[in-house]
């Protein structure tokens, strides 16, 4: 299976999703809305001292399968408890099966900022994120140059953080020259879904005035202090967390 394969078919039904919803309300409410609904701020979170752990909720993914069913509230609450900086939460229904339900249950139960993590391929997305939650995800390898730079622009206007997930050293050079200030380096390679940590130690230094967030691969304490060593603010923990919770309080303890 190729990486393009599998963001293309994501990729796609975001593309339909995002079809339905602009018949459903106009552009400009939408907008309207985006711009009253009040921020956390995500990337002060990421910055705060020491590593900053993003804890992940998902039933499944392409690579895991099924994980585990979930009350979103309950969850993030838990995480919260644990230690977690922010919580992120998959609303991709078909292959994550996450919903926005589950965002915004995550958001209600927490007072800490919450990222949307989906599939975003259109404006009209970064403003329904915009209405429910604090950070939205941007997979560099679905775009190019002059696109990126306009939603990274989108979204910082209605007041979310853009977070642009890149793999390597082509997208690297795309996330900087959107403007992005937090870039999450995914260590996780979507042509075979093998994890190598290593890829974030190989591009962190492209990205010395970025806010890092190290994302896929931590499963113990000792691989969030390799990533810090490296350069990582955060941690994304996701399928780890939640099938260990308890690896978010050790994480955040690391000195």
């Amino acid at each position: 299976m190729s990486r393009a394969t599998v963001l293309d078919d994501l990729a796609a039904a975001a593309i339909r999703r995002a079809e339905e919803l602009k018949k459903s309300i106009s552009f400009d409410e939408l907008y309207e809305r985006a711009m009253r609904f009040e921020k956390r701020d995500f990337a002060d979170a990421l910055a705060a001292p020491g590593l900053t752990v993003i804890s992940e909720i998902k039933r499944a993914s392409p690579s895991a399968g099924f994980i585990r069913e979930v009350d979103p509230a309950a969850w993030a609450t838990g995480y919260e408890r644990q230690g977690a900086g922010c919580i992120s939460v998959l609303t991709e229904p078909d292959r994550f099966k996450g919903s926005l339900e589950d965002l915004d249950a995550a958001r209600d139960a927490t007072s800490i900022p919450v990222i949307r993590k989906d599939f975003t391929v259109g404006e009209v997305q970064i403003l329904e994120t915009a209405t429910r939650a604090d950070a939205m995800l941007l997979i560099a390898a679905l775009f190019d140059a002059a696109s990126l730079a306009r939603y990274v622009s989108l979204a910082l206007e209605v007041g979310l953080t853009p977070l642009v997930e890149i793999h390597d050293e082509g997208e690297a050079d795309l996330a900087l020259e959107s403007g992005a200030k937090v870039i999450g380096v995914n260590n996780r390679d979507l042509r075979d879904f093998t994890v190598d940590l290593g890829t974030f130690e190989r591009l962190a230094p492209r990205l010395p005035e970025a806010i890092l967030v190290a994302e896929s691969g931590v499963t113990a304490p000792k691989d969030g202090r390799r990533l810090r060593n490296a350069g990582a603010d955060a941690v994304l923990v996701g399928e780890a967390a939640m099938r260990d919770p308890s690896l978010v309080a050790k994480l955040s303890a690391l000195p």
